[in-house]
């Protein structure tokens, strides 16, 4: 059995990540390429389930979420992780986890961020409720080489797009859609 691939869709909260893999899983699925999208915040009601965001619960979160993502690739399932992860550790973890590994950044600005909040974190964190909001209270470590950019104020459609170029670029066996 082939061992599945796996791409991390990084940024800050609010910037675009959920969509774009919302949208890409889409994308491959109608390519007939089988997907599993790891959403850290669905995860967290499991794994987490009061989650607190301290960094000890934090570093436990992404270690099993990189261990579930592994078991899956293992028995030839694809994994897009669409989760902040604001330590580059996490995300060099998984690189290193994973033969072929894609990291997207979804490169949007805090301030575009703070005006789409729809979970409201931002206003927490403004307002004292929320002590551990990345790009607030937290640094959100940008990757320093990612395999690709992508622009969070654009349209998701022309980031969907740009991802599976550089998937296609970096040797991911995909079909072109007829």
């Amino acid at each position: 059995m082939k061992s599945g691939w796996a791409v991390w869709i990084t940024g800050l909260p609010a910037s675009g990540k959920s969509t774009i893999a919302r949208r890409l899983a889409a994308a491959l699925e109608a390519m007939e390429v089988t997907v599993q999208v790891l959403e850290s915040d669905a995860l967290r009601t499991v794994l987490t389930p009061r989650p607190s965001y301290s960094t000890e619960e934090r570093e436990i979160f992404y270690n099993a979420m990189i261990h579930i993502g592994f078991l899956l690739s293992s028995n030839g399932v694809n994994v897009i992780f669409d989760a902040t992860a604001h330590c580059r550790r996490w995300r060099e973890k998984a690189r290193e986890t994973f033969p072929r590994f894609l990291e997207v950044f979804v490169d949007t600005p805090l301030e575009v961020c703070a005006e789409r909040d729809p979970k409201g974190i931002y206003r927490k964190a403004d307002r004292g409720e929320a002590e551990t909001v990345p790009g607030k209270q937290l640094a959100y470590e940008a990757p320093e080489s990612p395999e690709i950019r992508v622009d969070g104020a654009s349209p998701p459609e022309k980031a969907v797009k740009a991802v599976l170029e550089a998937m296609r670029s970096h040797g991911f066996d995909l079909p072109f859609l007829a």
